[in-house]
């Protein structure tokens, strides 16, 4: 009977800098999510999903990401939002304004 070893698993280390090391969560949250504008567009963009739930469009849970077709995660008009799967809205190159370059929406 042959006996399979085990393959030791490593954890990926992020490249920052020139070195790596482990990812240090309080610090992005200090240096980038916790700053007031994110915060703005971060409850924008729940508001916008919330939104979407409440229309009957979303379910909570679903896999689906709220596109905005213009690209502006402050802008929760109706006819602005959209569900698209979560590869489909993130694969869009973005403007250096943040719009989408999207030729179907």
């Amino acid at each position: 009977m042959a006996v399979k070893k085990k393959r030791q698993v490593k954890r990926k280390k992020y490249v920052l800098g020139g070195s790596s090391t482990k990812r240090n969560y309080k610090s992005e949250y200090a240096n980038y999510h916790g700053r007031p504008e994110q915060i703005k567009r971060r409850d924008s963009r729940n508001a916008a999903r919330n939104k979407l739930i409440k229309l009957g469009k979303a379910k909570r849970g679903d896999g689906k990401d709220v596109s905005h077709r213009n690209g502006n995660p402050r802008d929760n008009r109706a006819a602005n939002l959209t569900l698209a799967s979560k590869s489909k809205n993130r694969s869009f190159s973005r403007t250096r304004t943040a719009k989408k370059r999207n030729p179907y929406a």
